[in-house]
């Protein structure tokens, strides 16, 4: 008898140790590792997603930051080299300060980014009455409206400047100083040239915040001041600006400006002779 208890006692005791053994491995292994997998995976799926991500915005800022670094200027600041010697240009021939010229055409064109400027050349929205050159149309006030179009971005300037001079509204203009950029801001509005009523301030800040005044003096180098003496009694260097046109080679510039092709290459700092329209060139 006292045997058989025994017996019954000692299988009680394995059963007992078993099942605590079986339910702390179930506890401690399977549950744990369900739940853990699933919070890791969740966290892994979440950093690579974080990862990928700032991997993207690093490679896109570092291409951003590398594309800035190349050009090394602004859109704006771009448009303004690129244009500024036929803003000068037309401001000799017909009057109008090159800096209101310059600050219409980027606020128009978008910095020359516009749709219309890059389909017609038309960096001031000139609509095509009486024009019999090509045209181009494009949804402004109404559907589908005429847009002149311009073989070359000069043509666009000087049309610009024919449009102000051949209107009797805009006469008046035309009896302020050219250094009056805030009258003929203000001017152009009371004329009836936009409809905005921030449009004078518009171009007020652009030629401020771009320094554009500094080209109503007429020198594309940008100086406010004329030339001053050296100590050596000679006047010091000023730069003015060639802009390229179809058909021209570094050949024929170098003649119409009175310098050799080494001069002109040297002093733009080119490594071939390769040029290509609407390019600005340095002269001295």
């Amino acid at each position: 008898m006292n045997r058989v208890v025994v017996v019954i006692l000692l299988g009680m005791l394995v059963s007992c140790g078993s099942t605590r053994v079986i339910t702390t491995k179930d506890d401690r292994y399977q549950k744990p590792d369900n739940s853990n997998q699933t919070t890791e995976t969740g966290t892994i799926n979440k950093m690579n997603q974080s990862s990928q991500n700032t991997n993207t915005n690093t490679s896109d800022s570092h291409s951003s930051n590398t594309s800035n670094s190349n050009s090394g200027k602004s859109k704006v600041e771009r448009y303004i080299d690129r244009y500024s010697a036929i803003a000068i240009h037309e401001m000799k021939e017909y009057g109008v300060p090159a800096s209101i010229t310059l600050a219409q055409g980027i606020l128009e064109s978008g910095a020359g980014e516009g749709d219309l400027t890059k389909r017609a050349n038309n960096h001031f929205g000139i609509k095509c009455h009486g024009w019999t050159g090509e045209k181009v149309y494009h949804d402004d006030d109404e559907k589908g409206e005429c847009f002149r179009k311009y073989p070359d971005p000069a043509e666009s300037f000087k049309d610009h400047s024919l449009f102000l001079v051949n209107r009797k509204r805009y006469a008046g203009l035309f009896k302020l100083r050219k250094t009056d950029y805030k009258g003929w801001a203000k001017g152009l509005k009371i004329a009836g040239y936009a409809t905005d009523p921030k449009y004078p301030n518009k171009l007020i800040t652009l030629i401020e915040r771009y320094r554009l005044d500094k080209y109503d003096t007429g020198n594309s180098g940008g100086s406010n001041e004329q030339p001053q003496e050296n100590t050596a009694g000679k006047s010091t260097d000023v730069y003015n600006q060639y802009l390229v046109k179809k058909g021209d080679t570094l050949y024929s510039i170098s003649k119409k400006v009175g310098l050799t092709v080494e001069e002109l290459m040297s002093l733009n700092q080119l490594e071939s002779a390769n040029i290509s329209v609407d390019q600005v060139l340095k002269i001295k």
